[in-house]
């Protein structure tokens, strides 16, 4: 067997761009043939390799709250079925590694011929613009989960290279767009048969016992690196809190507390959520998996840019959640905005945490909402049912270094607003308004990027969901600075402007508008 001693470490390299090679790749054909403009035009999806033990050990440059749980979710489908040569695992559940109910997650085996276990895991996720439930869009201020929409726990959507025809009719019996999402999962399917396909090529192109050779000292090499930050950070215990404003059906602000212990010598950190409100009746629930990947990607965000992202870069982590509390939720909470929105919020308090540690790499606070708009209702112009969902961007925070910039998707998000052409031919809409939303950013000496302005007209009736926030706290600035403007979603009938809540559900007429001012970002150090 080939030993980590005998890879050159340029080796390691060039192996480590070619599994993140395949990810992206995976992504790239998920992008090209899916069917929703969610995914094909926004980029909602993620994709991963895993090793044979299923540590995830390279990803695509996708959306942070995916990457982070979806090893809990290969992790299930491990535990749950024996995938086989064919095999194709397929879950949504946010208590078993998911994040909400849209986002499924798809695993598959790549088995090296005549061997008996799988050499690697391949895995991507993508939100569903509908999965059922109460809401168009299953993205709507429910009370349980179970009226969030179908939850599918760890199950073969591919048995032996032939689909389940019966689940996957059962899982298009229970949405409202079933000829989208079959062209969505279908490109999912396809996008896991490009990365085996790769992974067989670097095979052959490395031999199996250099790849493993080389994943093992990349996961080494990840869990050092890691190790070497902490050692670098001043020791001691950091402190913050930061309040979502409400959960949708009660009106109180709600806390995320944290502190993070810092032990420079024996290179770990502990991340503690104690403290921290219980969970709510509203969706903002947020499951372990996506607390655990907030702490990822702010850690991560710690590293140089070119480090390779493998699971042991959290080995010197210790993420503390308590259960049933609004970071770490027991069924049956509904979850669908724990995943969008307290996911930023918690990215916003351990960055708030850090700042006095490390001044000179922690921006102000970014936008901190994801303004989840969700549209759905009947087509006038074929008849047809349609789901429209969409994450609106704002303003980031201003850095020690720099102004924020202006209409960015923040922190756990990073994907793309609909383009208006895309947007106008798929859905029965007019974009009346779209740019940047002038002086939203905090002032300071170094701005916060400004947010957005985005107001559409319905060209039919249509039920309007929006899950949103920080529409009564405004994302703080540092040093001084000043805070973004707070964002605020309006109704437009007539020339009347009605201010809706931050988590509301509306059934509006054809020729309504809707406008979404997204927040501002902080500002960095007083101005001078």
């Amino acid at each position: 067997m080939t030993t980590n001693r005998q890879l050159d470490p340029a080796e390691i390299a060039v192996i480590g761009h070619a599994l993140h090679s395949v990810a992206v790749e995976m992504g790239a054909a998920l992008r090209r043939t899916s069917f929703s403009p969610n995914i094909k035009e926004r980029r909602d999806y993620s994709s991963a390799i895993f090793s044979a033990e299923g540590y995830l050990i390279a990803m695509g440059d996708d959306m942070p709250v995916h990457l982070g749980s979806m090893p809990m979710s290969v992790a299930a489908a491990l535990a749950d079925l024996r995938l086989m040569p064919g095999d194709v695992a397929l879950l949504n559940d946010p208590y078993r590694g998911g994040t909400h109910l849209p986002d499924i997650t798809m695993v598959a085996p790549v088995f090296i011929p005549g061997r008996r276990r799988a050499a690697f895991y391949v895995a991507n996720r993508a939100h569903h613009a509908d999965v059922g439930g109460m809401y168009p869009g299953s993205m709507g201020p429910c009370r349980e989960i179970a009226q969030e929409g179908i939850r599918i726990p760890p199950v073969k959507l591919m048995n032996s290279g032939k689909m389940d025809t019966q689940l996957l009719a059962t899982i298009l019996a229970n949405v409202r767009t079933p000829r989208e999402r079959e062209g969505d999962l279908t490109a999912q399917l396809g996008a896991c048969r490009i990365g085996a396909t790769r992974m067989l090529e670097l095979v052959d192109r490395f031999t199996h016992p250099r790849l493993v050779a080389a994943v093992a000292a990349m996961l080494s090499g990840s869990e050092r690196l890691m190790q070497n930050v902490l050692a670098s950070l001043p020791a001691g215990e950091w402190s913050a809190e930061d309040f979502l404003d409400d959960d949708g059906v009660i009106p109180d602000p709600i806390a995320i507390r944290v502190k993070i212990a810092t032990d420079p010598k024996r290179r770990r950190a502990t991340v503690d959520f104690a403290g921290t409100d219980p969970q709510v009746p509203g969706s903002i629930n947020a499951v372990y998996a996506i607390t655990w990947s907030a702490v990822f990607y702010v850690f991560r965000c710690l590293l140089p840019a070119e480090a390779i992202a493998t699971a042991a870069l959290m080995r010197p982590v210790n993420v503390l959640a308590p259960e049933g509390s609004i970071v770490n939720a027991r069924p049956p909470a509904a979850v669908a905005g724990g995943n969008v929105e307290t996911s930023q919020r918690i990215v916003d308090t351990l960055m708030r945490a850090l700042a006095p540690a490390i001044p000179d790499r922690i921006p102000a606070a970014s936008s901190g909402t994801m303004n989840n708009l969700t549209i759905g209702g009947i087509d006038p112009r074929s008849g047809q049912p349609f789901t429209y969902y969409e994450t609106i961007a704002g303003g980031l925070g201003a850095s020690p270094q720099s102004a924020g910039a202006s209409g960015h998707h923040a922190h756990m998000t990073n994907s793309l607003n609909t383009p208006v052409e895309a947007l106008e031919y798929a859905y029965p809409f007019r974009m009346i308004r779209y740019g940047i939303r002038p002086n939203s950013g905090g002032a300071g000496k170094h701005r916060g990027g400004d947010g957005l302005i985005r107001e559409i007209e319905l060209l039919g009736d249509a039920q309007v969901t929006l899950l949103a926030d920080r529409r009564a706290t405004s994302p703080w600035g540092l040093n001084g600075g000043a805070p973004g403007e707070k964002g605020k979603t309006l109704i437009v009938r007539s020339g009347e402007d009605e201010n809706l809540p931050g988590k509301c559900t509306r059934e509006l007429k054809r020729g309504t508008r809707i406008r979404i001012e997204s927040p501002g970002g902080g500002a960095w150090k007083t101005k001078s």
